[in-house]
């Protein structure tokens, strides 16, 4: 009998588990496959852990992996991706906004021979004004700037086969932007569209520094571009301020209108020092992530690992 494993990343979602739990059975106990529910703590402060450990001492279909500190959801995801041993893996978050009555219709598709099956959000019931448009403008620009495309609503919510969580494995980077690694791999793709309900009890952990950050890694690991720009821009300007030295030298050698600068110049160094440092910022984002990489230290930490051997 093949084996369907479910990767839940958990961060403080101590009101959500039982009821995920109870949710994500049903829907497995229907289905003609063995599976495996693998929670991954992500350095929780509340007692989601305790939970936890609870579940798996009851369900030998749970498991969990309890991670030293909180390294961020795309680490979670990473660890559950590395230890589940299902045939078919589906990641999926533990606050229900990625629905498990979903999880059927990803295995047919999954069965009619798609390898990767992601889901697209439409729509997300409590989103704000602010959210969707931040979003809508982010995937635009990354999209833009990448050779990679990336799905516009795309979320962690995917069902990904035996042979692609292998591949997707091989891929170590620390900057990582799992959406868009996923589209990198290849295979049989198909998507699923839904709407994202509001989430059954607490309030998101993902905040504008965690978005920003988030936002940041997908587009400096997917594209090279920002550098580019910054040189096209440091081009046109030094060309810019060619051009305003000449026109100094006329007014001074051939006018009588010659008048103390001051503004001029002080604008003009202020203008094309900000560029300089535009650039040298665009530079550093790169620089340090070089610097982050050749380290070779672990991505993630495992401190506890919990499992009914029954």
């Amino acid at each position: 009998m093949k084996k369907v494993s479910l990767v839940v990343p958990v961060f403080n979602e101590e009101d959500n588990l039982h009821e995920f739990y109870k949710r994500a059975t049903a829907v497995m106990e229907a289905e003609d496959y063995d599976y495996s529910i693998v929670f991954v703590d992500d350095g929780s402060k509340d007692s989601s852990a305790v939970i936890l450990n609870d579940l798996a001492a009851a369900d030998p279909h749970v498991e969990a992996y309890l991670l030293s500190r909180n390294y961020g959801h795309q680490m979670a995801l990473t660890c559950g991706l590395d230890n589940a041993d299902g045939d078919a893996i589906i990641t999926m978050d533990g606050d229900l906004q990625h629905p498990p009555e979903l999880i059927p219709q990803l295995l047919r598709l999954w069965e009619a021979g798609n390898e990767i099956v992601q889901t697209k959000r439409m729509a997300t019931e409590d989103a704000g004004f602010f959210k969707n448009i931040t979003s809508s403008v982010y995937y635009k620009l990354i999209n833009a700037l990448s050779q990679v495309e990336i799905t516009p609503g795309g979320s962690d919510f995917r069902l990904m086969d035996r042979i692609a969580v292998d591949a997707f494995k091989q891929y170590r980077e620390r900057a990582r932007f799992i959406r868009g690694l996923v589209n990198t791999l290849g295979f049989h793709v198909a998507v699923l569209e839904f709407v994202a309900p509001p989430r059954f009890a607490g309030h998101s952990k993902f905040n504008l520094r965690k978005m920003l950050h988030f936002a940041l890694d997908g587009i400096t690991a997917f594209s090279n571009l920002p550098l580019r720009w910054a040189f096209y821009v440091g081009v046109v300007f030094g060309f810019f301020s060619l051009a305003l030295l000449g026109h100094v030298f006329y007014v001074k050698l051939f006018t009588e209108d010659a008048v103390p600068g001051w503004a001029t110049t002080t604008v003009c160094v202020l203008f094309l020092g900000g560029i300089n440092l535009v650039g040298i910022g665009i530079l550093g984002e790169y620089i340090g992530r070089i610097f982050e990489e050749i380290k070779h230290r672990p991505l993630y930490l495992v401190g506890r690992h919990i499992k009914n051997s029954k």
